[in-house]
C-alpha cells in the first residue's frame, strides 16, 4: 500500500527488508488521522501506542502548575512521537501530544512492537538503533541547555531543524528553548 512506503524507506535507512518481511511488519501499524489542535495523548490517559509521522507536525509538552507549556519534542514527517514514559512503563501519561498541523500517523502498540522484536532480529536491531540515537540526542539537548546561551541554543536548533521555523508557532519554539516569546523575539533577526 502506498501509505506505508515512507515507513519502509525509514526502516531501510537502518535495516534491509524483503517485500514479505515488510508486508508482515507493516501489518502491525494502523493509520490514524488527526486534525490541527487535536490531542493524540492527554495527561492522565494510558498510552498504548507510539506513532510514526507520515504527514503533519506535532508537539509533546508538559503543563506546569501555572498552565504554562514546556515543549519537549516536535515531530514532523519521518519522526516518532508519544509519551514514551507512559508507553514503555504502561503508566498514565504525564505529557500532552497534540497536532500543530493536520496529521497522518501510523500507530504501533507496545505488544506488537515487542512481538516484532521477538520474531525478527532485524526489527529489534532497528528499534535499538532508534532508541540509541534518541538517547544521544536527548543527552546533547540537556547538555546544550545547561551550558549554552539562548542564542547558541536557537542557532543550533535552526541549523539542525530549519523546517521547524516554517511550521511551528514562535511561542512553541520559545517554549522548547525554555525562554519567553519576548526573549526569542530579541535574539532572532528582525524579531522573526
Amino acid at each position: 500500500m502506498p501509505i506505508y512506503i515512507p515507513l519502509r524507506k525509514h526502516f531501510e535507512k537502518i535495516i534491509p527488508l524483503t517485500d514479505e518481511e515488510f508486508e508482515y511488519v507493516s501489518s502491525f501499524f494502523k493509520p490514524k488521522k488527526l486534525r490541527k489542535h487535536q490531542f493524540l495523548v492527554q495527561e492522565g490517559e494510558h498510552v498504548h501506542h507510539e506513532y510514526y509521522v507520515l504527514k503533519g507536525c506535532l508537539k509533546a509538552y508538559k503543563l506546569d502548575i501555572n498552565d504554562r507549556e514546556h515543549v519537549i519534542q516536535f515531530a514532523t514527517e519521518d519522526w516518532w512521537i508519544s509519551d514514551f514514559h507512559a508507553y514503555f512503563n504502561r503508566a498514565p501519561a504525564t505529557l500532552y501530544v497534540d497536532c500543530i498541523e493536520d496529521s497522518l500517523l501510523l500507530s504501533l502498540s507496545l505488544s506488537n512492537r515487542e512481538k516484532l522484536c521477538r520474531e525478527m532480529h532485524k526489527m529489534e536491531h532497528f528499534f535499538r538503533m532508534k532508541l540509541t540515537a534518541s538517547f544521544v540526542a536527548l543527552q546533547q539537548r540537556i547538555l546544550n541547555s545547561l551550558i549554552s546561551s539562548t542564542q547558541q541554543r536557537y542557532d543550533q536548533l535552526i541549523r539542525t531543524y530549519p523546517i521547524l521555523f516554517q511550521r511551528v508557532p514562535k511561542q512553541d519554539i520559545a517554549s522548547y528553548l525554555g525562554v519567553t516569546r519576548e526573549t526569542l523575539s530579541r535574539i532572532t533577526p528582525s524579531g522573526k
